[in-house]
């Protein structure tokens, strides 16, 4: 490394956001850069150690343990100390095809498993990330680069979520004609309508990067549905190959006395709405607007957050977040040890609004929702609560008890389902007659991703479940380079 002895002379340093109470006034991005120099340094703060696991990648106890596209993280850290740019940002694109995506999004599984961070802060990974590509487009060396040579073989990728845009650009890049169907009338899936403005911006991150993949050959078709505006069988038909992601989009619902009543709504539906309108794509009276109401947010997790964010930019009255799970350590458990990624108590930035405004974290844990309250025009008024513990059955499984004398009730008029996802949606599985798991996701093996169909590969969350933005990028492009050895016979792509 340029810098031997920098993790011991720099202390981890990240650019401070801008402050709570100001950001909630607008949808813009609060993220901001360090200025060269610090960051510099904090590149040097990465160690020579021989056994970088930040780039690993693996699964431990069911967690990514370091980076699932094995960003070559060590050499760009190292460049960016050297102070050069370019080379940095060509060494991220070798492995990550939209960094500026993951340097927004991605928890940092690299900086839960860095060396550095056994016994001190990890080095800034993501920050330095984010800051390489936002200055490779600030400086004009981020161009449309379309394949010198075409196959003549036709893919379609089906959906454009991050899986299905990783896909398609690897696909593109080894010279097959590709085309994106997407049902919703912009691509980007999740990128565009699951995660709010403040969190990725649209206009300026999300749609730069789709007007140069569109340049470079990719074409997109929205407003089409496969199985509904498309008949499956067409698509089988007209194209030499076919790549499923469609994401796990089917949402958990909690089926208790009072579900059916108005103010109860699934979480990508809020945010969904909210964002068109933040996009001047719809109405604002199509919004589910949280303004001026008790809001009530069940589940944590990156949704339940940019639930609990989004409703405070609405101005809402109050705002609480239940979560059935226990409250994490400040510090890693014994039986969390690096380099697991740290189960510690965080607070994300949508909890750090709340608490900014509300004076506390909004989160209440251990708790468990019995039954809504409605009011006299069949709109909900009130969630009924209790407290559990977790202890063993009979079986030796943990489940939650209810701990008696804990009942309490919450105002609500407005309820956020924010309790993940079950898997992809069946009517286009279901057409294709393609083999299912025990789980309801498409049947494909990992690092292989046909399906029971030749010539169809599937990837990201509708073949794994729910899962993070790295890994689906990791499988999109895993289903690219199979999905080119099957029409080609071999691949260069990695």
């Amino acid at each position: 490394m340029g810098k031997p002895t920098g993790f011991i002379e720099f202390v981890r340093e990240i650019p401070t956001d801008q402050p709570p109470l100001e950001r909630i006034k607008n949808w813009d991005e609060f993220h901001q850069h360090l200025p060269e120099d610090r960051l510099r340094n904090q590149g040097a703060r990465c160690m020579d150690c021989g056994t970088p696991f930040c780039h690993t990648g693996t699964m431990i106890s069911n967690m990514a343990s370091g980076c699932p596209i094995n960003n070559l993280i060590p050499e760009w850290n190292d460049l960016v100390y050297r102070g050069l740019w370019r080379e940095a940002l060509d060494r991220l694109h070798k492995t990550n095809n939209f960094p500026e995506f993951t340097g927004r999004v991605c928890p940092a599984p690299c900086e839960g498993s860095c060396v550095l961070g056994i016994n001190s802060p990890p080095v800034t990974i993501k920050n330095i990330e984010q800051t390489i590509v936002d200055k490779g487009w600030e400086e004009g060396w981020i161009q449309p680069q379309p394949p010198e040579k075409r196959t003549g073989k036709k893919v379609a990728v089906v959906g454009s979520g991050p899986a299905g845009l990783c896909a398609a650009a690897q696909l593109n890049k080894a010279g097959h004609w590709v085309t994106v169907l997407e049902r919703a009338d912009r691509p980007g899936g999740l990128l565009t309508y699951g995660i709010p403005n403040m969190k990725l911006e649209k206009e300026q991150v999300v749609m730069r990067r789709l007007q140069v993949l569109e340049e470079e050959g990719v074409k997109f078709v929205c407003n089409t549905e496969v199985g509904q505006d498309l008949p499956a069988a067409a698509l089988l038909k007209d194209f030499d190959a076919v790549v499923l992601c469609t994401g796990a989009t089917r949402p958990r619902d909690l089926p208790l006395e009072g579900r059916d009543l108005q103010g109860i709504h699934f979480a990508m539906d809020f945010l969904t709405a909210n964002t068109k309108a933040v996009m001047n794509l719809s109405l604002n009276d199509q919004v589910i607007s949280a303004q001026g109401k008790d809001v009530v947010v069940i589940g944590g997790g990156d949704t339940g957050t940019d639930c609990v964010g989004t409703s405070i930019r609405h101005n809402c009255k109050s705002l609480v977040q239940l979560e059935i799970m226990p409250k994490p350590p400040l510090e890693r458990a014994p039986n969390n040890p690096w380099p697991e990624w740290p189960k510690v108590y965080r607070l994300d930035y949508g909890q750090e609004e709340a608490a900014a405004l509300f004076g506390d974290d909004p989160r209440g844990y251990l708790t468990m929702t019995t039954r809504f309250e409605s009011d006299e025009n069949g709109h909900v008024k009130a969630l009924h609560t209790v407290q559990v513990a977790w202890e063993k059955d009979k079986n030796g499984r943990f489940t939650p008890v209810h701990v008696p004398g804990s009942e309490k009730v919450i105002p609500a008029q407005l309820v956020l389902l924010a309790m993940g996802f079950l898997g992809p949606e069946q009517p286009l599985l279901d057409s294709l007659k393609l083999d299912l798991d025990p789980r309801g996701n498409v049947k494909a093996e990992y690092e292989q991703y046909t399906t029971s169909i030749p010539g169809v590969f599937a990837a990201g969350d509708c073949r794994r479940g729910q899962s993070l933005v790295v890994w689906a990028f990791n499988e999109g492009r895993g289903a690219a380079r199979e999905c080119d050895r099957y029409l080609m016979g071999q691949t260069d792509l990695p």
